[in-house]
């Protein structure tokens, strides 16, 4: 089965799927936070699979690979924000562990495609 579009990688559909718990999770956010560390979270997520969908459609493959480790980076990114949140009572830990367990799987994910479009350089 070959790939159509960036809609067809599961980790993207994942990736979107994160996206929809992290702007959930910081409806509960302070208002004060508003532009400050909910808005920095939201962005980090959305770059995730937003990344993923424009390193697919670029034109070579190496392109894409560093699109994925750009999304890689956002997860990074996210994971500490996640984290922040917590230490600062904004997410309780069964949240932000939800959270967490998904962007190891989809961090996991990243690297596995990461590695199979290397073989092919």
């Amino acid at each position: 089965m070959s790939l159509q579009s960036y809609q067809d990688l599961e980790v993207w559909q994942k990736a979107m799927d994160l996206v929809m718990d992290c702007y959930q999770s910081t409806e509960g956010f302070p208002k004060s936070e508003t532009y400050g560390l909910s808005s920095q979270l939201q962005r980090a997520a959305v770059s995730v699979p937003a990344n993923i969908a424009e390193g697919r459609s670029r034109q070579h493959k190496k392109e894409f690979v560093q699109h994925i480790s750009i999304a890689y980076g956002s997860l990074a990114e996210l994971e500490t924000l996640i984290r922040i949140a917590e230490r600062l009572d904004y997410l309780d830990m069964n949240r932000s562990e939800n959270i967490l367990d998904k962007t190891a799987e989809i961090g996991r994910m990243l690297n596995g495609l990461r590695r199979s479009l290397g073989k092919d350089n």
